[in-house]
């Protein structure tokens, strides 16, 4: 795993044209109706200018348009949108960010594994997830220490989760308990 330097990672949101006085948040690949991004944006409602955190939203799909939509509206500062981008710029890009989000939509019945979050424990990035009653991966996070938990068809929740990230002082271990798990969970030659 790639440890940026805070050198380094000020260059990588330089380059991007993000801010090193917030907490970053990622939010990264398909913009689809499966990944509940209408609960993505009503959670982002209540998140509108807070000067404390950025959410940054890279990727394509057919929900694309209403998340341009929906910021340019709103006037939101805090909220930047990116387009698709290459593999290894990307992953560069989250490791200079603080924290993960995985959502879906929280409509689904069955379990589901979002496996963005492989990429974000594999950058040492805590997590914040925000998906349906039915799926374990938030109850993992909170339980092995490396991420927050919410519904995502919950903007009050997001928010409360938010403070407490706003407020966390310890991202940086939270994120190395998620390469561990990673490791001890997720590596081929244990899942096979």
């Amino acid at each position: 795993r790639e440890k940026l330097t805070s050198e380094e990672k000020k260059k990588i949101l330089g380059k991007n044209n993000l801010p090193t006085n917030s907490k970053l948040l990622v939010y990264g690949g398909n913009l689809g109706k499966a990944q509940g991004i209408k609960d993505l944006i009503e959670c982002l409602k209540t998140q509108i200018n807070n000067p404390g955190i950025t959410f940054l939203i890279v990727g394509k799909g057919t929900e694309y348009s209403k998340l341009e939509t929906f910021i340019s509206h709103s006037g939101a500062k805090n909220i930047i949108l990116k387009d698709y981008m290459p593999a290894e710029e990307y992953n560069r890009l989250v490791s200079a960010c603080d924290v993960g989000m995985l959502f879906l939509d929280h409509r689904f019945t069955i379990p589901n594994f979002p496996s963005r979050l492989l990429s974000y424990l594999g950058k040492g990035i805590p997590v914040l997830t925000c998906t349906d009653p039915n799926t374990d991966v938030g109850e993992i996070a909170e339980k092995s220490g490396f991420g927050w938990k919410c519904l995502s068809g919950s903007p009050e929740e997001f928010a409360e989760k938010i403070n407490e990230i706003q407020q966390c002082t310890c991202l940086a271990e939270m994120g190395q308990k998620g390469y561990e798990y990673l490791r001890d969970n997720y590596d081929v030659r244990i899942a096979y």
